[in-house]
């Protein structure tokens, strides 16, 4: 079943293009790495997607309700976990969480049955009662991925999920990704390319606002040119980041 989709995607600010012509889809079961290098395109895609900001022109569906013209049904069946994991710092992590549970239309026994799993999967108990500016940057990472599953959404688009995190709880959190893949459809945006081939069945590659690949991690990987090892030795470079080099430096004409 597609669950998400987009259609001819384009998005200018001014006379830059940011996006140009973007069009995929996503199965329930998928999920699907969005990479490219910085300002390719990914944040604005998603957001484009997630219903904060509005083509210039082309659509996008979460779930088949269009994220433009029929935004509320959209979100219903959206989490989106946005760049920096805003919330609300003077608020502890269980009056925020409490809060976005009840702006997701939970009644009370919904929320704290809720709540009660999310705590224990996103480990977190021992900071649940403290304010959210207190909290490191791995905590408030944990926080925004809390509230993006609230109301258990058929669809998420998550970005740069496991920024800030330490090596266990990045791995955690692939867990927990691979944990949720079967029932949902993931778009994960993210510049850790060892993350694309540890949790993504199909990955994206986006440079200059225009998808240039589009295929499993071995797709890609039967994208890099010739491996040197000796410079892989030197430059101590995995195949896949050759891979990635290839598509968005060399094959995308810089």
């Amino acid at each position: 079943m597609t669950l998400v989709e987009t259609r001819g995607l384009v998005k200018r600010f001014g006379s830059f293009t940011a996006v140009n012509d973007v069009s995929f889809s996503v199965q329930r079961g998928e999920v699907v790495g969005f990479l490219g290098p910085n300002g390719a395109g990914k944040s604005t895609t998603m957001k484009i997607i997630a219903g904060f900001l509005e083509p210039s022109s082309g659509e996008a569906f979460v779930a088949g309700h269009n994220s433009r013209t029929d935004a509320l049904a959209a979100r219903k069946r959206l989490g989106y976990l946005p760049e920096g994991a805003p919330a609300y710092p003077d608020m502890t992590v269980g009056d925020f969480l409490e809060f976005i549970a009840a702006m997701r239309g939970l009644d009370a026994t919904a929320a704290r049955r809720r709540l009660g799993i999310l705590v224990e999967r996103i480990d977190l108990a021992e900071v649940w009662n403290r304010r959210i500016e207190a909290l490191s940057k791995g905590f408030k990472r944990r926080v925004g991925i809390a509230q993006a599953l609230v109301h258990d959404p058929d669809v998420l688009i998550l970005d740069e999920p496991t920024d800030g995190l330490d090596p266990n709880q990045k791995h955690e959190m692939r867990e927990l990704i691979r944990e949720l893949a079967p029932e949902k459809a993931i778009v994960v945006s993210t510049h850790i390319l060892e993350e694309v081939e540890a949790i993504c069945t199909r990955a994206l590659i986006i440079a200059r606002g225009q998808i240039l690949a589009d295929g499993t991690p071995a797709d890609l990987l039967a994208k890099a040119p010739a491996s040197d090892p000796e410079r892989q030795r030197l430059v101590k470079t995995t195949p896949l980041e050759d891979a990635f080099r290839h598509i968005t430096l060399e094959q995308a004409g810089a």
